[in-house]
């Protein structure tokens, strides 16, 4: 996600219906019309930015509040955000004809959150497991038409955003959780952050044209930086890691977030719509918020367990 200059968090204004001539580092060779045309050019930045940076703000700030509180609390807001997602994802797939019993992947999902924070990674593998039998018999009533499809769906959907938010579950039931779950809300942010102002400022040469025309890497390279200096201060500050293990944990952070936002680009692509959603003012969906957040969970919570184990 780091990649890309579309909003103040790097996310793209998906392009999937819109022409070249409407992204933002189009100029007057791609947009198609003349230098001198008269024609006002579009915003670079391509969405609301106060709004956005106001919804960003408030949720950082949310996202801040809860986990040094009452931590557990962080849990009801990510939930809420999972939920969401998965609906925006259920009404995106509906588009397509496809069923998605977002009742038991809802449901399980929730579930498996709850039992990674409270019981750890067995009892959550059994929640999932659980949760894809209950997916299977869901769909029953439905007939035998379609049915492989909108259970494959289901079992998609809960992989992708309740199974990868659990691990945010995981990595807060540490006892400096808060303070792990900091770290990786910073790696995700920088590397949106820096790849958007970087983006803004130089984004010439793009970075996979077939599935996010407006992710440069010139952008890239401002996450790169943003998540290197990101992961070499906070590791040392916040859990007492190596300096080179901060390093490593930004770069892989960097790798991750930039593969969540193309995965996702990849899927309104095919699903051949604009924005997950509009809940959010500037941002889109909530799932366009937090898709590579999902991906870099996984990643952030695997190297601080070998680096810096829970005591």
């Amino acid at each position: 996600m780091a990649t890309e200059v579309p909003d103040i968090t790097g996310h793209e204004q998906p392009e999937d219906a819109r022409p070249v001539s409407e992204h933002p580092d189009s100029g007057p060779a791609d947009s198609g019309q003349p230098a001198d045309s008269g024609q006002p050019r579009k915003r670079r930045a391509g969405r609301n930015l106060p709004a956005a940076l106001a919804v960003g703000l408030g949720m950082g700030g949310l996202a801040l509040l809860t986990l040094f509180t009452v931590k557990a609390t962080f849990l009801i807001y990510m939930g809420a955000a999972a939920g969401a997602a998965l609906w925006e994802l259920s009404r995106a797939l509906g588009t397509r004809g496809i069923r998605l019993g977002l009742l038991p992947v809802a449901a399980g999902g929730a579930a498996a959150v709850v039992v990674a924070y409270w019981a750890g990674e067995q009892a959550l593998v059994a929640a999932l497991a659980v949760t894809v039998v209950a997916i299977l018999a869901w769909r029953l009533p439905g007939g035998a038409a379609g049915y492989v499809r909108d259970v494959t769906a289901g079992v998609f959907a809960l992989a992708y955003v309740p199974l990868l938010a659990s691990f945010v579950g995981l990595m807060l039931a540490a006892p400096d959780g808060a303070r792990r779950t900091v770290v990786f809300l910073i790696l995700a942010v920088c590397s949106d952050v820096g790849g958007y102002a970087t983006g803004v400022l130089l984004g010439r040469h793009p970075m996979a044209p077939a599935i996010s025309p407006k992710k440069t890497w010139e952008g890239f390279a401002g996450s790169l930086a943003a998540c290197v200096a990101a992961g070499a201060l906070t590791l040392p500050l916040l859990l007492h890691g190596q300096f080179w293990q901060g390093v490593l944990t930004g770069l892989a952070a960097l790798a991750a977030a930039t593969f969540g936002d193309l995965a996702e680009s990849m899927i309104k692509r095919d699903l051949e719509i604009k924005d997950m959603g509009s809940v959010l003012p500037g941002h889109g969906g909530v799932l366009d918020r937090i898709d590579s957040l999902l991906i870099t969970a996984p990643v952030v919570w695997l190297l601080l367990t070998v680096f810096l184990p829970p005591a």
